[in-house]
C-alpha cells in the first residue's frame, strides 16, 4: 500500500461493559458497571462503566459502593477477565489482519496501527467496520503523524468516530486545554506545571525544555516538553512486549487483624503470582508486597533477590517482607508483584510516549 505514513490509535468504545452487553443484550441501554465480584456493597472498584452510567459520573478506579449509591438502578456485574481476553484477541487479530497493517498492542481494548495511505479517513472505518463485523464492537479512532497525537486525536472520535490530529492542527486543538488533557499528564503533573506557570497545552509546547529540569530532572523535564508540542515517536513497532512483571492483590470483605490471618492471605498472593510467573519461564528477581491498610492507608514494602524460580524461595522472601507489616493494624487489602529477568530482546522503554518505543 502506497502513500504516507500515519498512525492510527483504535480505542475499543466501553470495552467490557460492551463485552457484557453481547453476552446479555437485555443490558442495551442501561447502566452497566463492572468490578470486584459484582457486589454492590463489597471493597472492589470499578472496572468499568456503561455510557449511561458514566452519566452520573461513575468511572474506572471509584469504589463501588460509591458508584452503587450514585446510581442505585444500575446493573452490576463481576469482572470476567478470560471473556475480555478472548474478546481482547480477537480484535487484535483483525486489526493485523488489515493490508498493511502493524499492530502495537497497549492493553485489552486498544493498539496502535501503522500504516501508509493516501486517505488514512477511510482507512480508519474500513478497520471500524471490520472490527464490527468480526466482533459486534465499536471502535473509536484516532489519527495521527505521532504516537502521542493518534492516541489523543482518539477521545475526539469517541463514541465510533474517527479523528485527525497533526503538526498542522495540534495546536489549534489543543492549545487552550489544560495540560492535564495530556495522555501522560495527570493532575499531580499538571498541578507541578502550574507552580511554574504553565497551564495550557500551548504555553508548554513554547517552554525551554531546559527550565522544566529542575522540577523535572533531565529527563522528564525535556519529555514534558515534547509531549506540550505532540512531538515524539511516528513508527509503530509490532515487538511483543513481554511483561515486567505479575501482580495480584485481594481486597477483603472483612479487615485482617490476625498474623495468622495475614500470613495465610500472603501465601495464597505468593502461589497466584508464581502460578503466573512460572508460565513466563523467567526467574523472579524482585518482590514488591503492598499493603492498605484501614480506613485507607496505603504502603509498600520491596526489594530486589537474587534469581530464582524456586516455589519455596520467593515464598520466604515473600513473608519475610510481610514481617514488616505493622502488628495489630487493620489491614483490608494485600498485593504481591514480582518482577522478572528481562529477555536480552525485549522491547526497551515503558511506554510509547517516553521515547522507549
Amino acid at each position: 500500500m502506497n502513500g504516507i505514513r500515519w498512525v492510527l490509535h483504535v480505542d475499543l468504545d466501553q470495552f467490557i461493559a460492551a463485552v457484557e452487553v453481547l453476552r446479555r443484550p437485555e443490558l442495551a441501554g442501561k447502566p452497566i458497571i463492572v468490578g470486584g465480584r459484582g457486589g454492590p456493597m463489597e471493597r472492589a472498584v470499578v472496572s468499568t462503566a456503561s455510557y449511561e452510567a458514566r452519566a452520573f459520573g461513575v468511572g474506572s478506579g471509584m469504589p463501588l459502593r460509591i458508584a452503587a449509591r450514585k446510581v442505585p438502578d444500575a446493573v452490576i456485574l463481576p469482572v470476567d477477565h478470560e471473556a475480555y481476553l478472548a474478546a481482547s484477541e480477537t480484535v487484535m487479530a483483525t486489526l493485523r489482519a488489515q493490508p498493511g497493517a502493524t499492530v502495537q498492542v497497549l492493553g485489552w481494548d486498544e493498539a496502535f496501527v501503522g500504516i501508509e495511505t493516501e486517505n488514512p479517513e477511510a482507512y480508519a472505518r474500513q478497520v471500524q467496520a471490520a472490527v464490527l463485523e468480526r466482533t459486534r464492537l465499536h471502535c473509536s479512532v484516532g489519527i495521527g503523524d505521532t504516537l502521542v497525537r493518534a492516541k489523543v486525536a482518539t477521545g475526539f472520535g469517541k463514541p465510533a468516530g474517527v479523528f485527525r490530529l497533526t503538526a498542522g492542527n495540534w495546536l489549534d486543538v489543543m492549545g487552550s486545554r489544560p495540560t492535564r488533557e495530556l495522555w501522560g499528564v495527570g493532575t499531580k503533573v499538571s498541578a507541578r506545571l502550574a507552580k511554574l506557570g504553565i497551564k495550557t497545552v500551548a504555553e508548554l509546547a513554547a517552554a525551554d525544555p531546559q527550565d522544566l529540569v529542575p522540577e523535572f530532572g533531565p529527563r522528564m523535564g525535556p519529555w514534558y516538553a515534547e509531549l506540550g508540542r505532540g512531538d515524539g515517536a511516528s513508527v509503530v513497532d509490532a515487538t511483543p512486549w513481554v511483561a515486567r512483571g505479575h501482580s495480584r492483590e485481594t481486597t477483603f470483605l472483612r479487615d485482617l487483624t490476625e498474623p495468622a490471618q495475614v500470613d495465610d492471605a500472603v501465601r495464597e498472593l505468593t502461589a497466584r503470582v508464581v502460578e503466573d510467573v512460572v508460565a513466563e519461564g523467567r526467574p523472579v528477581v524482585g518482590l514488591t508486597l503492598k499493603v492498605r491498610y484501614a480506613p485507607f492507608v496505603t504502603t509498600t514494602h520491596a526489594r530486589k533477590i537474587p534469581e530464582t524460580s524456586d516455589r519455596n524461595e520467593i515464598l520466604a522472601q515473600a513473608l519475610d517482607l510481610a514481617a514488616g507489616i505493622d502488628a495489630g493494624r487493620p489491614i483490608r487489602l494485600l498485593g504481591l508483584r514480582a518482577e522478572m529477568a528481562m529477555p536480552d530482546d525485549a522491547r526497551k522503554g515503558h511506554t510509547p510516549t517516553r521515547g522507549g518505543w
